[in-house]
């Protein structure tokens, strides 16, 4: 488990992608116990450890997670993950086939299918839909892969696997949506980058960045962007 953020309100994990942040029906440890864990045996802590989760990312998606040490940070995170424009949140994701335009925005209308798991982009309204919104930047290629930035406007189910999927640009491992494959170790390449947000008691501008996984392909767009 790689802490990245820590103070005495919250903590950011960097999660890989086999982790669940909460408990589910497949009975695996969730990364909330795990940090919780590791608070009672760093601050030497009795009893129970008391931690909040603000929000969720995707099993199979990696990066930063963002967690309440105090029931003051937990209502304030709350109300800033609903509220809009409060908290930036900036995900890559690497996709078989470039986007049409270099930069853009996607809008749609996401219906959750509950017993498929999934969510599927429609280009106008349908009852029980979700408005949804993306920006997406690209920024660079491999040989056969190519990665973008996305900045998330709204936060629905499987927002950013539909909606890239919607334009043809399936997210690499994403069976769900379209993939060829899967990657050898169950994840798929989106990886939720950067939050950057106003520290709910403090208010002192945080941005906190996880490093993507130590696997080749992240690897190479990551030391791209870096040259």
């Amino acid at each position: 488990m790689q802490i990245i953020y820590e103070d005495n309100h919250i903590i950011a994990v960097n999660k890989t992608g086999n982790e669940i942040v909460q408990g589910d029906k497949t009975g695996d440890t969730p990364l909330s116990d795990h940090v919780k864990a590791y608070i009672k045996q760093k601050y030497n802590k009795p009893g129970e450890v008391f931690l909040g989760v603000t929000h969720r990312l995707d099993r199979p998606t990696s990066g930063v997670v963002l967690f309440a040490r105090t029931s003051k940070a937990l209502s304030r995170l709350n109300n800033m993950f609903k509220e809009k424009n409060t908290i930036k949140k900036t995900y890559w994701a690497v996709v078989g086939t470039k986007p049409a335009l270099p930069e853009g925005e996607l809008h749609h209308w996401l219906l959750r299918n509950t017993k498929q798991n999934k969510s599927y982009a429609h280009q106008s309204e349908k009852p029980d839909s979700k408005e949804s919104i993306l920006t997406y930047k690209y920024l660079c290629s491999s040989d056969k892969y190519h990665l973008l930035e996305i900045d998330l406007q709204t936060g629905r189910h499987h927002q950013i696997r539909a909606q890239l999927a919607a334009i043809g640009c399936k997210i690499k491992g994403d069976l769900k949506y379209g993939s060829a494959r899967s990657n050898p170790d169950g994840g798929i390449h989106l990886h939720a980058r950067k939050v950057e947000f106003i520290h709910p008691v403090t208010k002192k501008t945080l941005s906190i960045t996880a490093e993507v996984p130590n696997e080749a392909l992240w690897k190479f767009f990551e030391k791209s962007i870096a040259q």
